[in-house]
């Protein structure tokens, strides 16, 4: 009796909890940065454990390719999103009114690749090289590396003489390594991988971390809109905008620690989700053996900073700040963003802690 008695009562403060979107869950548009793959197995991992459905919410994964999430997010075609710092901050510059909600990620995955070969083995020497960058604001780590040694590129229309030549590509790195370019962009998670299945051994590649040359540019945060956060009825749910941000990052962080507690299980919820953009390159073609490789690595990018303090999906505000600085050092930034770009207020919503 006393076992039924307590279930009832649990049941009646989830409810309770749950609110008005208890009965029937709130549709929310979530916009990933990228295709279906392991980058973001906490959001599929909280979709198939329920946890976003526990907050009410009724969440739509949405794929992106090679296109800003900024734009579907400003615009509404999705209401939250995935992206990286500078592409926030740089579009909060050209006026759009989107905002950090929270950090997953708490360190950069970006690197350049080039050929042990080359003898590169200094930043300084990439003058005169072929830099291989992606388009749609995923460009900036290597602007910055590259400017923090004084180095301009063909990006920057009012260089005439630039040092280093550009060449951008569409994330596909066997399309310009090695042969059209001395260095390329990739992530530790993906493209490192694939870049091994083209033939290229990790013993045979010169492996440049933006974050061991001072460039630690924060990536895969989750953001909405001003005007999101700022609406009282969200979606007619009886919420407001916050209280809905809230409860998706609550989730969110859910299901990031229960894939990096259960990597293996969260890579076949992954695969469940995956098209062909989740196989590797060449002899690293298996999509199963791709998406644990960039388990494995992410979980290194989620587990670091706040993460191991017990802060997951913080964002630092140290962290934050020399971001800040370094952007608006390099010019990438023009000044410095005001407050409303971040909002810690949802994430101490969803974890019942003080921001620090």
């Amino acid at each position: 009796m006393k076992k039924n008695v307590l279930t009832a009562l649990t049941a009646a403060l989830v409810a309770s909890a749950l609110g008005s979107a208890g009965a029937a869950n709130v549709p929310v548009k979530m916009q990933l940065k990228w295709f279906p793959q392991a980058q973001f197995a906490g959001f599929f991992v909280a979709q198939a454990k329920g946890f976003y459905k526990a907050e009410g919410l009724d969440v739509t994964l949405l794929p992106i390719g090679d296109q800003s999430p900024i734009q579907t997010v400003a615009t509404g075609a999705a209401d939250f999103g995935t992206t990286w710092i500078t592409d926030l901050l740089t579009a909060r510059q050209q006026g759009l009114p989107v905002v950090h909600i929270a950090q997953l990620f708490q360190k950069s995955g970006y690197t350049l690749v080039a050929l042990k070969s080359s003898n590169l083995t200094d930043p300084k020497q990439f003058s005169g090289k072929r830099v291989g960058v992606w388009p749609s604001g995923n460009e900036y780590p290597a602007v910055a590396l590259l400017k923090k040694y004084g180095l301009t590129t063909s990006l920057d229309s009012t260089v005439s003489n630039p040092s280093v030549q550009a060449v951008t590509y569409p994330f596909d790195p066997s399309l310009v390594f090695p042969d059209k370019v001395d260095l390329v962009s990739a992530m530790t998670y993906n493209e490192i991988d694939q870049i091994v299945g083209l033939g290229y051994s990790l013993d045979k590649l010169k492996i440049f971390n933006t974050s061991d040359y001072g460039v630690n540019l924060l990536e895969d945060l989750m953001f909405t809109t001003q005007k999101t956060l700022d609406n009282k009825n969200f979606k007619n749910s009886g919420m407001s905008g916050e209280e809905v941000a809230a409860r998706l990052v609550r989730a969110t962080i859910k299901g990031w620690n229960y894939a990096v507690a259960n990597q293996k299980e969260a890579v076949q919820t992954v695969l469940i989700n995956c098209g062909n953009t989740c196989k590797g390159s060449g002899t690293r073609a298996s999509a199963a053996g791709h998406q644990t490789w960039q388990m494995t690595e992410v979980a290194k990018l989620y587990r670091a900073g706040q993460t191991l303090k017990g802060n997951a999906g913080l964002l630092d505000r140290a962290t934050y700040d020399a971001n800040v600085k370094q952007l608006m050092d390099l010019g990438i930034l023009k000044s410095a963003p005001s407050a409303g770009a971040v909002n810690y207020k949802v994430w101490e919503m969803a974890t019942g802690k003080k921001a620090k």
